[in-house]
Parts: C-alpha cells; structure tokens; sequence
C-alpha cells in the first residue's frame, strides 16, 4: 500500500486566515464608512433633527395661517379682521389713525 506524505507548507497554514482577515476588513470597512454606515448614520441623524425643527416652525406658521383664514371665511366673518387685512393689503389709512404694521402675512 502506497502512501503519499505531503510536506506542511506554511503557505498553507495562512491561507485561511488572510482570507478570514480580509473578509472582516471589507465589511469592517464598509459598516463605518459605508453608504448605510455609522458615519451616514450620524449625517442622517443631524438631517432629520434639523428637518424636524424646520417641520415645527412650518406647523406652527401654518396653524397662524388657518386662524387667520377661519377669521375670514363665511361662516365667521369678523369685521375689524377683514377692515384690517384689506387696509394691510391696499396700504390705506384714515387721517386720525397710527399705523403699526406686523409682518404677519
């Protein structure tokens, strides 16, 4: 019976590890500096809490928009708020009356 006896090469033995090692590095790599990686992450956080800011303002802004437009619609007409936007809007005034303009519109 014949046998063969290979000789253990180092190259051998480091094959698997450098392999191992490189496989880990890749994505090591790619999931902190990726697309969707730790660092995006951070960049896509600090969008969101200044969009959430920017959302607030805006709800806020819109809320002040609606009350004005209920003040005006038919339902609820509120004489001075209409005597007061037309004014606003024409940029007239009477001769006894001061003039303070807001810049809410």
């Amino acid at each position: 019976m014949w046998t063969r006896h290979h000789k253990e090469r180092k190259f051998g033995r480091l094959v698997l590890p450098v392999i191992t090692i490189a496989f880990l590095s890749y994505f090591g790599y790619h999931s902190v500096h990726g697309d969707l990686g730790l660092i995006a992450t951070e960049k896509f956080e600090k969008m969101r809490a200044e969009r959430a800011g920017e959302l607030a303002k805006l709800t806020t802004k819109r809320k002040g928009l609606e009350r004005q437009v209920e003040l005006l619609s038919d339902g609820s007409l509120e004489k001075d708020m209409l005597d007061e936007t037309a004014r606003y809007q024409l940029n007239v005034s009477r001769a006894d009356e001061i003039v303070v303009f807001n810049s809410y519109f």
